[in-house]
């Protein structure tokens, strides 16, 4: 087991558990988080499953918000590509990777669920996306490939009105593979790994590279988001979203500006 600031490396074999370790802060991450998740992949290429998950009573809050209170450009810029820049780690990875979610999975935690191959849930998880409530937008996945897997309308409503999703309503919905009692998760994530581990790497590789079809399509379209949520750093609407979040009150946005 190799600890690092905010993850946990854990090697059993051919499965590589990569455990999210800032639990009081809901194992939201910032550009630190990501570089050391994405260095974990590179020097774990030869797995065969990845999983990540959280420690503590969360998977991931997304993105940290204290950041973008403060909004330094320079910082939620890298901050922000770096999100892409994990994603596409995930989905280019030769190897299956599965979401083990085991707590809250809001904004950039449920893009990052998105994200994996896969996604196993514990039952008092919740999912959803929290962007235009907090002064951002969840155009990593949450907006765009989202909608492929439950549907356009399904995927505004949880983008544009963060709602709140149990593990139930969301495997309902073919957001998540499956749902489990809180104390079956890891033992249910092995068993999706020993059936994955007896398959042929080789064609592993091929079918998930084969199987990012709508990650390559709409991989543009988030890099284009991006350039949108860059431009707006520092904007009041992310200043007051943000804000109001780390004081627990409603944000007030300002209106749009009349022509």
């Amino acid at each position: 087991m190799d600890a690092v600031n905010d993850i946990i490396v854990d090697r059993k074999d051919r499965i590589v558990w990569i455990r999210l370790n800032r639990p009081e802060r809901l194992n939201s991450y910032d550009r630190n988080t990501i570089d050391e998740i994405i260095t974990a992949f590179r020097e774990h290429m030869d797995a065969g499953v990845v999983v990540i998950t959280g420690q503590g009573r969360a998977f991931c809050a997304g993105g940290y918000l204290a950041n973008l209170a403060e909004a330094d450009f320079y910082e939620l810029r890298g901050m922000f590509y770096g999100s892409l820049e994990l994603f596409d780690a995930i989905r280019n990875a030769p190897m299956p990777v599965i979401a083990a979610v085991n707590g809250p999975a809001f904004g950039g935690g449920n893009e990052l669920v998105v994200a994996c191959d896969f996604a196993i849930a514990a039952a008092s998880a919740e999912l959803g996306q929290t962007g235009v409530k907090v002064g951002s937008a969840p155009v990593l996945g949450g907006t765009n490939l989202l909608a492929m897997t439950i549907g356009e309308k399904r995927a505004k409503e949880v983008a544009f009105l963060c709602r709140r999703y149990t593990a139930q309503q969301a495997h309902d919905m073919g957001w998540i593979n499956a749902v489990v009692p809180d104390d079956e998760l890891e033992a249910e994530v092995q068993r999706w790994c020993d059936e994955l581990l007896a398959m042929s790497p080789r064609y592993l590789e091929a079918a998930k590279i084969s199987s990012n079809v709508y990650w390559n399509q709409l991989r543009d379209n988030m890099a284009s988001g991006l350039g949108m949520l860059a431009q707006a750093i520092g904007s009041p609407d992310m200043i007051e979203g943000a804000t109001a979040f780390m004081e627990k009150r409603r944000p007030q946005f300002p209106p749009r500006a009349a022509r």
